[in-house]
């Protein structure tokens, strides 16, 4: 597996040891509820899980640690790159390594809700009107193009991404557990596109971009197509963790320890971002709270449990680069939001 960009450390392998914990910080932390040894049994299916993975999808580390992220905290992940790079490919094999159902919506002009969500139909041989689930009730939801829908069909995704139910004539039903959506958009085509507001943008735990491969990478992917590989099947995926690794590592990464100088760090990040001449909008208290909850899920996967600094910055960008608005005369002159994150990081004093 190829090194994870810059938006990501470079996770841990299997057979390289965790540093070593020195003594519990001072502070918010929650007290342990987990056996050590479940949390170290989920922690190291989840290896198995980033390795499985890694062997079908090829220089996609990052995007798949995020997503591995997503599901420790609960989240969702925009995904944000150009047609072909594997983003299809990889949340279908995740979900075939973890035991978990997955489908895929192509968000067209003409999307209806109902083909989402699901809508009511007459069964004319009971003379009654039954519920016919949409797609959305899986584990794992593609939403592929979804700025290619009106904002009417974009809008039935919300209650199912916040509230984990979808509401038919007045009837809630629950979605399966887990749900994630993993959304994807194309930042080069805009003609035919409706923006996603900033209302639903919030919904997303991550917004991550989906690089191109490496050289490295790019040719091992077409030695793999050179010798047989076919991304539409995936018998060859094995299953190597399962749902209940993924709620015993929920439990675990809950229970990382923060100390009261990082969570005010993370306080002040998210304050300074709204102080910013370059924005119009910065991140609210939602995003300063998905910030620590992303920091703690990657602290527990880099095989410790208190929170650092650094996982702080580590997850600013990808946490919080679509929860600021630029202000228009800062676009014109070239800034970017990873690029004001980036300022806001060098000005925030480091907790020691």
């Amino acid at each position: 597996m190829t090194d994870a960009p810059a938006q990501f450390p470079a996770p841990l392998s299997a057979s390289e040891p965790a540093p070593p914990a020195p003594a519990p910080p001072v502070g918010s932390g929650t007290g342990s509820g987990v056996e050590a040894g479940d949390a170290e049994a989920a922690r190291a299916a989840l290896g198995r899980l980033r390795t499985e993975v890694g062997k079908v999808v090829i220089g996609q580390d990052a995007v798949l640690t995020s997503l591995v992220i997503a599901l420790l905290c609960q989240g969702h992940v925009l995904l944000e790159g150009v047609p072909g790079t594997a983003k299809t490919l990889l949340i279908r094999t995740l979900a075939a390594a973890l035991s978990l159902n997955s489908k895929r919506v192509q968000f067209t002009p003409d999307l209806m809700p109902g083909d989402v969500t699901g809508s009511l139909i007459y069964d004319a041989r009971t003379a009654e009107f039954e519920f016919r689930e949409g797609p959305v009730f899986t584990n794992l939801l593609l939403a592929d193009e979804i700025n290619r829908t009106p904002p009417k069909t974009q809008a039935s995704l919300l209650e199912s991404m916040e509230e984990r139910q979808v509401t038919v004539e007045g009837i809630p039903r629950r979605l399966p557990d887990p749900f994630v959506v993993a959304a994807t958009q194309n930042p080069l085509e805009f003609e035919g596109t409706y923006p996603l507001p900033e209302a639903q943008l919030d919904r997303f735990l991550l917004k991550v971009d989906v690089p191109l491969p490496s050289r490295e990478a790019e040719l091992r992917v077409l030695a793999a197509h050179h010798h047989g590989f076919d991304p539409r099947d995936l018998s060859r995926v094995q299953p190597v963790a399962t749902a209940a690794d993924l709620a015993a590592a929920r439990r675990a990464a809950r229970t990382v320890q923060v100390a009261d100088p990082v969570m005010a760090y993370v306080v002040d990040v998210c304050r300074a971002t709204r102080s910013s001449p370059s924005l119009a909008a910065g991140a609210s208290p939602r995003g300063s709270t998905a910030l620590l909850a992303t920091a703690k899920a990657w602290a527990w996967l880099s095989g410790r449990d208190y929170v650092t600094p650094d996982d702080v910055k580590a997850l600013a960008r990808p946490t919080l680069r679509h929860r600021v608005v630029l202000r228009p005369e800062a676009e014109l002159d070239g800034a970017t939001p990873d690029g004001i994150l980036d300022s806001v990081l060098a000005t925030v004093p480091t907790p020691r």
